[in-house]
């Protein structure tokens, strides 16, 4: 330690520490700030490129050799940049006729780049999202999740591969007529049909505990799906039902919703019953751990398949704020599963035989 550093730390030793701590946050601020920045720029450096090729009409005029030889001029006049490859520069084509498509966002964009959403969000995100949308719609909407979650790239790939555009508030719910606005709006937006349980792998037949432990055990993953907002609470959660001890499947707090999430999982068909016995579930939360700041309790069934009427029907009958969806599993093992493998003795007859 030099001299200087020892009198700071002498003289005061406190002040320092904290001073030394805002530092290092508004230094981290200022990183962020020009990594925006930088990104709004590159960007609309990309997006000036293609508009180039498209209203100069470069590639009709060159011919098929245009990227590549665009591309040889660029890297060799800049050889430390990135993003000057044949591919790459197609992209930029299409990043400026993909978000072209819809006048509003022409309009918009005039003068505004700095504001627009789409250049708020990285370069790598957006190949992914042109590559994976149908519609300027569906891509606006991807791009407005990342920027209010915060998604990194792997996350964006998960939900649109799992069509989140599609699924969200597609759920089957009571939540309009029973929870106030603007509650029952954010609570039909949290949730989907069908939820992608693609990061589970569970062999035929399997019961509803065994979908539990799956999900449980991978709840990171399983919090993801939920989406933005879901706190895990705990399983086979107890709840004392006059002299009867219940067990709730799953219980999570939304911390946008302010209030508590009731899930029961279902590895079978949809039954009316079991609306009731969520209703029971919800009422008992509501009785026994919402606090006086927290909005009304919702459940949720997520259940292996459902008949559409045959849900309504039931939600319409509960007095209490219920959705209900299907999931998915695309790790499903077949009944026989383990016969199909080698046994111990078949694994050594082979290594013998080698």
């Amino acid at each position: 330690m030099n001299e200087y550093k020892k009198s700071i730390t002498k003289q005061n030793n406190d002040e320092y520490r904290q001073w030394l701590t805002d530092l290092k946050l508004r230094i981290r601020r200022s990183q962020i700030k020009a990594a925006v920045k930088v990104n709004i720029e590159l960007l609309r450096l990309y997006w000036d490129l293609g508009q180039d090729i498209v209203t100069r009409q470069l590639e009709s005029a060159w011919g098929s050799g245009f990227f590549s030889h665009l591309s040889d001029d660029l890297r060799s006049e800049f050889p430390h940049l990135k993003g000057f490859s044949y591919s790459n520069l197609k992209y930029c084509k299409q990043f400026y006729l993909f978000y072209n498509q819809n006048n509003t966002i022409r309009q918009q964009l005039v003068g505004e780049f700095e504001y627009h959403p789409i250049f708020q969000i990285p370069w790598g995100h957006h190949i992914h999202i042109m590559s994976k949308s149908k519609s300027v719609q569906e891509a606006l909407f991807y791009v407005h999740k990342t920027l209010e979650n915060g998604w990194s790239r792997a996350v964006l790939m998960h939900f649109v591969e799992s069509d989140l555009y599609v699924a969200q508030g597609k759920s089957l719910t009571n939540f309009s007529r029973l929870l106030p606005e603007p509650q029952s709006d954010l609570a039909n937006e949290i949730v989907k049909d069908p939820y992608n349980f693609d990061f589970i792998t569970l062999t035929e037949p399997y019961r509803e505990r065994e979908l539990e432990d799956a999900l449980t055990a991978n709840i990171t993953k399983f919090l993801v799906e939920l989406g933005q907002g879901f706190a895990y609470v705990g399983r086979q959660v107890p709840v004392k039902i006059g002299m009867t001890e219940r067990f709730i499947d799953l219980l999570f707090y939304h911390l946008e919703l302010r209030c508590y999430v009731v899930i029961e999982l279902k590895a079978t068909k949809f039954e009316a019953e079991y609306t009731g016995k969520l209703g029971l579930y919800v009422a008992a939360i509501n009785h026994q751990r919402k606090k006086p700041t927290d909005n009304p309790t919702i459940g949720m069934i997520i259940c292996k398949t459902k008949d559409k009427i045959e849900v309504e029907y039931s939600l319409e009958s509960s007095s209490q704020p219920i959705g209900i969806s299907e999931y998915q599993l695309s790790k499903l093992l077949p009944e026989n599963y383990k016969s199909l493998l080698p046994s111990i003795e078949d694994i050594e007859k082979g290594l013998k035989n080698e």
